[in-house]
């Protein structure tokens, strides 16, 4: 039996600011943007190569606008990643990476899996981390 997740619903306030960040600041395909009267509007988005994509929308989730954190977008190259988002103009952090447990500025020196992030939060203050996995496979 496989679980797969495939669908993590973001609270927001404003749906059409949201729609924007996410389409154009961090890329996002819109996958749909369906309204049914006025309780009701989904908007679907899958970041490019992901088999997991996010929804935002009225009627939704009964979450809190900013309340999720912590989730991570996975790239092989964390500085091609932090090149195209700075190109869009994403609200990004610098390249940082944990080592011996501290977090610090810049890329990790070696590279390694699952060390190098960079930090964005939309609209709302929902968060996320994209972090690099993979590099040294290319």
């Amino acid at each position: 039996m496989d679980y797969k997740l495939e669908l993590v619903l973001i609270p927001v306030t404003d749906i059409d600011r949201a729609k924007a960040f996410y389409s154009e600041k961090l890329g996002f395909n819109i996958d749909l943007d369906v309204e049914n009267g006025d309780d009701f509007r989904i908007v679907q988005f899958t970041p490019p190569g992901s088999s997991c994509s996010i929804s935002i929308g009225k009627g939704v989730t009964q979450a809190v606008p900013g309340s999720v954190s912590g989730l991570h977008l996975v790239v092989d190259d964390i500085e091609a990643a932090h090149t195209d988002l700075t190109s869009r103009d994403a609200p990004i952090s610098e390249i940082f990476h944990f080592e011996n447990g501290e977090r610090t500025p810049g890329p990790a020196p070696d590279r390694a899996d699952y060390n190098s992030f960079i930090s964005v939060e939309d609209p709302d203050g929902n968060g996320f981390l994209i972090q690099e996995f993979g590099h040294k496979r290319q």
